[in-house]
C-alpha cells in the first residue's frame, strides 16, 4: 500500500504540472498575436486582366478539335517556323525525316509514329493541334512549352512532309 505521504507528493506533483501547463497557455492573448492579425487584413484588389479568367488551355480543352482551323497560311514562312519547332521539340523521338526513327524514340516500344504516313496526315489540323497541345498516350503535352502559333506552324511543317 502506498503511504499517505507518498500519495500526497504524487497528487501535488500532478497538480503543479497541470498548473504550469495551463498557466503558460493564455488562449485569449495568443489570438491577438501580430502574426495572426496579418491574415485578417483585406488584400488589395488585383489589377484587371492580371490573372486570365477566360480563354487559355482550359477553354481549348472543351473545344471540338474537328472544328478548329489552322490560322497560319500554308507558305514557306510557316513551314520554316514549323521546321524549327520540330527540330527543337519533336526530332528526338520522330527523327530528322519524321519517320519515327529518332535517337530517343528508338528506346520506345512501339516506335514513335511515322508522321508522313496517312494515319497522321488524314487527321484534321485541329486534331493534330489538340494532340500536340494535350498529348496522346506517351506523346507529351506541348501546350505549356510551345506557343499556339508554334504548334500550328509544326502542323504546317508536317503537312509539307506528306508521304504517298
Amino acid at each position: 500500500m502506498m503511504s499517505i505521504k507518498f500519495r500526497t507528493i504524487v497528487v501535488t506533483a500532478l497538480l503543479l504540472s497541470a498548473l504550469t501547463t495551463f498557466w503558460g497557455c493564455d488562449y485569449a492573448r495568443m489570438n491577438e498575436q501580430e502574426a495572426l492579425q496579418t491574415y485578417r487584413e483585406q488584400l488589395p484588389e488585383m489589377p484587371e486582366n492580371s490573372v486570365p479568367m477566360t480563354g487559355g488551355l482550359q477553354t481549348l480543352r472543351k473545344a471540338d478539335p474537328e472544328k478548329m482551323r489552322n490560322p497560319l497560311p500554308f507558305n514557306t514562312a510557316s513551314i520554316q517556323q514549323g521546321r524549327e519547332g520540330y527540330g527543337h521539340h519533336c526530332i528526338m523521338c520522330h527523327g530528322p525525316r519524321a519517320d519515327g526513327n529518332g535517337t530517343v524514340g528508338q528506346s520506345f516500344y512501339p516506335l514513335p509514329t511515322d508522321l508522313r504516313r496517312s494515319p497522321v496526315q488524314q487527321q484534321s489540323d485541329g486534331r493534330l493541334f489538340f494532340t500536340l497541345t494535350f498529348g496522346f498516350k506517351r506523346h507529351p503535352a506541348l501546350g505549356f512549352m510551345l506557343t499556339e502559333q508554334d504548334r500550328w506552324a509544326i502542323i504546317c511543317y508536317l503537312r509539307s512532309l506528306k508521304k504517298d
